[in-house]
Order: structure tokens, then sequence, then C-alpha cells
């Protein structure tokens, strides 16, 4: 999550119920007991305050990163859930994720599995960014941004890219994004997905992506906390190279997107009901 700094001075949070409900998805799949959405919120809102001075001013395009995590403790050695728990948030400023403007970068299909199929792929814990660390430094190696992650049964069908949803607009103009039960829901996607529908007019579409029939989508993306968007210039997926939009230069959908949806984040554009929480400052 980040906390946004307004052009009036006020901080907001963006859709942290629903970060919190993520959460509470992740604790239920480890047996780890749900943080209850008023104490999540609260606690976000107490670290922002605390570190209110080093929120990056309006108009740098650099946030407030914040980290809500929880870990077992306890004296327990064995295989099972820990006797205790400890639910802390972290919070660092951030520079914008794109010093130059949104740039496209290339994506590497990777030979590698993200998740398990049945596995914790829809949860986000630790050890689905463990399992990403070999392969996407084999795609940083190769000059690629990171990985193409696909599904684990047929290795047909596109689920990740990197640590991020991937969606893709189609060339007659549909929103489409992959639908899979190991995949994370991301927070930006599904908001990208209302912002597609709502403010843009274009279809939407959750379904099977193939990596072999990449020819009807116009332009593509990544999305997550970090980047908001992250345009895709290309895919390498073994001997081909497929290019969507361009490699320099940003679609006009995606761009729209993104103008949207950092608009609300930041406070200039109405924000749908309950996506933005003011937090009270000394």
């Amino acid at each position: 999550m980040k906390a946004y700094r307004c052009k009036d001075g006020s901080v907001n949070l963006f859709r942290p119920d629903q970060n919190a409900a993520r959460m509470q998805r992740s604790c239920q799949r480890l047996l780890m007991p749900e943080v209850p959405t008023e104490m999540f919120v609260d606690a976000l809102k107490q670290v922002v305050r605390a570190n209110q001075a080093y929120i990056p001013p309006y108009g740098t395009g650099g946030t407030l990163y914040l980290r809500p995590y929880m870990i077992g403790v306890g004296e327990n050695i064995g295989v099972h859930p820990a006797t205790e728990y400890i639910f802390s948030v972290f919070a660092m400023p951030v520079g914008n994720y794109f010093k130059g403007g949104l740039t496209p970068t290339n994506f590497l299909a990777a030979d590698y599995d993200r998740a398990a199929h049945k596995g914790t792929g829809q949860s986000k814990v630790g050890g689905n960014y463990a399992a990403s660390l070999l392969p996407g430094d084999i795609a940083h190696k190769r000059g690629f941004s990171d990985c193409i992650y696909l599904d684990p049964i047929e290795h047909k069908k596109i689920e990740e890219v990197g640590s991020a949803n991937f969606f893709g607009i189609t060339r007659d103009g549909k929103f489409v994004t992959p639908k899979s039960p190991s995949i994370l829901p991301s927070v930006t996607k599904y908001s990208l997905l209302y912002l597609a529908e709502h403010n843009l007019g274009m279809e939407t579409e959750e379904t099977d992506v193939y990596i072999d029939q990449l020819d009807h989508l116009a332009e593509a993306g990544a999305c997550g906390t970090a980047a908001v968007i992250s345009p895709i210039g290309g895919f390498q997926v073994g001997d081909e190279f497929h290019v969507f939009y361009s490699e320099t230069e940003v679609g006009p959908v995606t761009k729209k997107l993104y103008d949207e949806l950092t608009g609300i984040q930041f406070g200039d554009r109405p924000a749908p009901e309950g996506w933005i929480v003011k937090v009270p400052l000394d």
C-alpha cells in the first residue's frame, strides 16, 4: 500500500479495506488469525501520522510506501500454526517509479512456476516471492524487466508478470485480464477493471489469455502497488519476440488508465465511493 500527499496537503490511503480483506483471505489460507479491518486501517493511519514528515510532496510522484505484515512467533519448531503472532506495518518514502515518465519494458517467459495449482498463489505470502527470485534473476541477466509466469498445469496461459498482475487491451477495445485460482488478486487490477468500464466505457473481461495467441492484444501492461501500471513493450517466448503497442511508447488506453487511477490516488480526480480514506494529521 501507499499513502499519497494531495495538492491541499492532506494524505490519502487507497482502498485500505480491500487490502485488509486480501490479508484476511491470506491469513485464512495459512491458519493465521485474521486482522480485523478496523484494526488494519487504524494501524495504517497511526504509521502514516508518525511518519508524516517523510511523505514526499505533492507533484513529485513520490509516496510513503506501507507494508502491513504478520509473522508467527512462539515456542514451537514443528510444521504447524504458531501459538502467537505479530502484526506490524512499516513505512518508507519512495520516489516516482518512472523517473522519466511511463516507459515500456520487456518480459521473458519463465521456465519456472510461480505457484502450484491449488497452492498458495492466490495468497500474499512470502513463499510466492521466494519462488520468483531465481527466474527473476535469469530474466534480469538477459536484459528483461522480469518473467512471465504461465499456468502451472499446461504452461499455456498467462498468469502473472513478475510480482504484478497482467492486463491487455484488445484490438477491438476490450480490457482483458487472466482469470486463475493461482493468481494473487490485485487491488490495483480490480480498480483498473472498474475504471475501464465505468470511466472509459470499455468492455471488460476476466478470461484465459494464451501465450501463443497475443496478436489480438494492441496493448499490454503489468499492474500493482509499486508502479500502478508498467507498460509492456514485448514478450520473449522461446525464440520469438512479440511486440505489443511499442517498445518505446505507451499505448493510449494504458496512459488513460494510468492517469485516471493516479489522479484518484492523489486526490486530483473524483473517486468512487469508499475508495479513498483520509488520514487525520497532527
